[in-house]
């Protein structure tokens, strides 16, 4: 079968506005959460979030694009834009029907929504944007990357919570290997730090509200974790078909050998370990590596007291003893939990530690949960040999991801 390779990044995040900024900040362990900053929060439970700061969309979008569409699409555009610039690939009529594009978004234009209801409600039906649904609808990313980019391959979204950026790069992988594109540019991106997206995830009590330290809000496995800090931003990989790439030298991050999921059926919002237990064993099956090969693993670890727990737990369920010779980390102590973009730049993140040969840091590991007993990289990052490692992302539904990337 045909095997596939990550030939592109690109990221917008917290923690920066390109992929070297935010991966320099995350080997530092730099919090990119603070006080919201997009509107007042202080009558919310949580104040804090983890917002891209300082992002200009001119060079990806003219202004009059920019109008016409909501942050995140912002965000998906502007890292796909990164990642095939970073793959160095040529489009041409030739080639341009075997390239496509599936970057999509869990939740899509929230905030343009609410705006355009605002107006509804305030100045009538006449005054809604003709823009509001092509400018909020989550499949619009991979729509606009392709216009631009005359990409006439595959043009696909997936929304499945905070699996989305994994899932969107698993099916991108499987369109390669079964021949249907030679090339597909793949991720995730969310932006809904808003009053109705703060509000809802609020209401759940699924945020953290420690508000009078952002920075250290997000501590994943801690003993002291009181939930998850909304982020926000985008990350993309470019994949490629191995012959592809080497056929017109382009430089080579990792190989994507293999993609799992499962659903958990259970409850919609509470997990068990036995969904993500056989969603990392079939990613290890369809890779056709042993459990103790692997070397690392991004967690979804997304700081809540149930999910942290539940996630080690499946972890010990699949690798058996060699789950405590893995170093685990969860990027999402720096960046917050970028829900249907978490995949996406954590993807990223585990490209680039493959790449690199360093773990980023869990941050924020100042008591660690007995419950969850593995080895976490705390606080520091660690330079370690890395040939294979797993990305797990897990959603609202129970829908899980996995994937593995392996270094060449």
């Amino acid at each position: 079968m045909r095997r596939v390779v990550v030939t592109g990044l690109g990221m917008v995040s917290p923690l920066g506005n390109d992929v070297l900024t935010s991966w320099q900040n995350a080997l530092a362990g730099k919090s990119g959460v603070t006080r919201i900053t997009q509107f007042d929060a202080s009558a919310f439970g949580s104040q804090i979030a983890g917002e891209v700061k300082d992002f200009d969309v001119s060079p990806y979008l003219s202004p009059k694009e920019a109008r016409r569409f909501d942050r995140f699409i912002h965000f998906g555009v502007a890292a796909g834009v990164q990642a095939l610039d970073d793959s160095g690939i040529e489009i041409t009529e030739e080639n341009a029907h075997r390239i496509g594009c599936s970057v999509s978004s869990g939740i899509g234009g929230l905030p343009e929504i609410c705006r355009n209801d605002a107006v509804y409600l305030e100045k009538g039906p006449r005054r809604i944007s003709p823009f509001m649904i092509t400018g909020s609808i989550v499949n619009m990313i991979s729509g606009q990357l392709s216009i631009m980019k005359n990409l006439k391959g595959p043009n696909v979204a997936y929304s499945t919570a905070c699996s989305t950026g994994l899932h969107s790069i698993g099916e991108a992988m499987w369109m390669i290997k079964r021949g249907d594109a030679d090339v597909m540019v793949a991720g995730g991106a969310e932006s809904t730090v808003c009053p109705i997206g703060l509000g809802s995830f609020d209401s759940m009590h699924a945020l953290s509200r420690r508000n009078d330290d952002p920075s250290t809000a997000s501590r994943p496995f801690d003993k002291d974790r009181d939930g998850f800090v909304l982020g926000e931003g985008a990350g993309v990989l470019v994949l490629e078909e191995y012959e592809h790439a080497v056929a017109r030298g382009a430089k080579i991050y990792a190989e994507v050998l293999g993609y799992g999921l499962s659903a958990d059926a259970g409850h919609i919002t509470t997990p068990n370990s036995d969904g993500p237990r056989r969603c990392m064993l079939m990613a290890l099956e369809h890779a056709g590596i042993r459990a103790d090969e692997i070397d690392y693993l991004n967690a979804h670890g997304t700081s809540t007291p149930v999910g942290d727990a539940n996630e080690t737990k499946a972890i010990r369920e699949a690798f058996g003893d060699h789950a405590y010779k893995l170093v685990v980390n969860s990027t999402k102590s720096m960046t917050g939990h970028l829900l249907g973009g978490a995949g996406g730049i954590e993807s990223v993140f585990t490209v680039l530690a493959i790449k690199n040969q360093i773990s980023p840091p869990t941050i924020n590991i100042f008591d660690q949960d007995p419950a969850c007993d593995l080895d976490y990289c705390a606080n520091t990052a660690r330079e370690m040999k890395i040939r294979y490692a797993m990305k797990n992302s897990f959603g609202f539904g129970g829908t899980n991801g996995s994937i593995v990337f392996g270094k060449l």
